[in-house]
């Protein structure tokens, strides 16, 4: 007998009606030096009930019990697809029945009065036994671990899927925030020239209108590439969500209830506030979508610690420290297609005019240039839950300050306006003219170099796009910066490159100004960086 043989118990599954025949048949194994676990049952029921508790190594059965026979122990055997040897236990049994045994599947038989023949079958399972069992544990580690492949293989195509739209949506809204750049500030400029009651005043308006709506599907189209201006500040989770409560109260409406669960600590994490409070409406109100007959929404917030084995079913999610927060609702929940789509930009299952499909993918964005994950959990008739995961973070909070408006729009500074897209850089040269500035206007980082160097007087302020070519804005910022300490800085941004945002070249504090631009944001954002509001 071999070592392997001597290891874990033998676990045998006895089907006899006779106590003490198989008491003697335990008595036989137990004697070939092997420890033995066995359990006795008399019946088809009591023998599906213990084969659902295996694995079992032998099953042994009685051929000849008069209300459950080894050929109808078999088929229970057969039934529940468990693949253990079956060896047949009888004190008559002849040539004929041995044949027709082995025909129905046993694997051998043994006669009860001449125990020693029961030796040889039972000591090849002995030793067959632990490799067999090995054989079933490196099995079932297989098929645990294809499935783990698979499961990470559908969650990479599904990143890498997202990632695809999120560059082509990035590349669209910085196309079309350059052109709403222009169309906005024409409006704007020309409605500014009109005499309230004159004819072409409400039409103007309404195409500016129209102009608005368009430029807050690019800001959405923006935030959910991870494209977006991101202005991070320690947040306390909880307190934020403890301000807009009341808020949340109001879009939910009276038949809804809101639970929020505090933290049992402090969750306190580095986001870009504004971002994060959009998160959450966006969430409530699909929520909110959700119950159309009432409901109740629970919002929960707590750290949490996700392990290698969480991350490696939530690709791409990383093992460290986070804060959790959960948004649950029991409305009508999702279908799993649903699911794997709802983070798509412009899918909806809403009716045509009720939504535009960016809510979720907006939601998706920020979590993501987070450095978060987000994941949903929902059936069909029993609510839905969004789970997200950001970051946790100890440092100290920032005080959160509104920003100062100037007492006016005027100025009489020299601008060094550098902007690659002609028509943006002509109508922001414009716009500044007719505000006082003096500005000097360059198509391009190198060209702006030379502008400074050739301009024997002061400049107050750089005003630079982010994402241009030859070189970045924060890049030009530093080479200028270094000859004229004394000037300050503003970005321009209709479109900003992920890997300049997320590693810092554009440091904290630097002010911005998103795309598509107006005349009166232009100016107002201008003054009150000259000005060190």
């Amino acid at each position: 007998m071999s070592d392997a043989s001597k290891g874990e118990p033998l676990r045998v599954l006895m089907v006899e009606d006779s106590p003490s025949d198989a008491k003697l048949v335990i008595q036989t194994l137990r004697g070939l030096g092997r420890t033995i676990t066995c359990e006795r049952v008399d019946t088809a029921d009591a023998m599906a009930e213990c084969l659902g508790r295996g694995p079992w190594d032998i099953v042994l059965s009685d051929w000849s019990m008069p209300t459950f026979s080894a050929l109808a122990a078999l088929a229970v055997l057969r039934e529940k697809a468990v693949d253990v040897p079956f060896i047949i236990v009888s004190g008559t049994i002849g040539e004929e029945t041995a044949v027709e045994a082995m025909r129905a599947g046993a694997q051998d038989y043994v006669l009860k009065d001449k125990l020693g023949r029961l030796t040889p079958a039972i000591e090849r399972e002995l030793r067959e036994s632990a490799d067999r069992r090995a054989r079933r544990d490196a099995e079932a580690g297989r098929t645990r671990a294809e499935q783990a492949l698979r499961q990470s293989e559908e969650q990479l195509r599904q990143a890498q899927k997202m990632e695809a739209i999120g560059r082509l949506a990035g590349g669209v809204a910085h196309d079309f925030n350059n052109l709403l750049s222009v169309i906005l500030s024409y409006l704007e400029l020309a409605l500014g020239a009109l005499e309230p009651d004159d004819p072409m005043h409400e039409d103007l308006k309404e195409a500016h209108t129209a102009a608005a709506r368009a430029a807050g599907l690019t800001r959405q189209l923006l935030l959910f590439s991870r494209h977006q201006v991101f202005e991070p500040a320690v947040v306390d989770v909880h307190e934020l969500l403890r301000g807009m409560t009341k808020m949340i109260e109001r879009i939910l409406g009276e038949d809804v209830d809101l639970v929020v669960v505090p933290p049992p600590a402090p969750g306190r994490v580095l986001v870009d506030r504004s971002h994060l409070e959009q998160v959450l409406l966006n969430l409530v109100v699909n929520a909110r979508d959700a119950m159309p007959t009432g409901g109740k929404l629970t919002i929960e917030t707590a750290n949490a610690v996700l392990d290698e084995e969480y991350t490696t079913r939530h690709f791409p999610a990383k093992p460290g420290r986070y804060v959790m927060i959960a948004i649950s609702d029991t409305g009508i929940g999702m279908s799993p297609e649903v699911q794997a789509r709802i983070f798509e930009p412009f899918y909806t299952t809403k009716e045509k005019g009720k939504g535009t499909g960016l809510g979720l993918s907006t939601v998706f964005g920020i979590v993501q240039q987070s450095e978060g994950n987000i994941w949903v959990y929902s059936e069909p008739g029993h609510g839905t839950t969004f789970k997200i995961y950001l970051p946790r973070v100890d440092a100290e909070l920032n005080d959160h300050k509104p920003p100062v408006d100037p007492s006016t729009l005027q100025g009489s500074e020299t601008i060094l306006l550098v902007e690659d897209e002609q028509q943006v850089r002509v109508v922001a040269f414009n716009v500044l003219r007719r505000y006082g500035y003096d500005v000097l206007s360059a198509q391009h980082p190198g060209e702006a170099l030379i502008v400074s160097e050739r301009h024997a007087g002061r400049i107050d302020l750089l005003l630079t796009d982010v994402v241009m070519p030859q070189m970045s804005g924060p890049e030009l910022a530093k080479r200028l910066g270094a000859a004229r300490p004394e000037m300050k800085i503003l970005f321009m941004s209709g479109y900003t490159d992920d890997s300049v945002v997320r590693h810092g070249v554009l440091e904290d504090g630097a002010a911005f100004l998103q795309k598509p631009i107006t005349p009166a944001a232009l100016a107002k954002k201008v003054r009150s960086v000259l000005d060190g509001a």
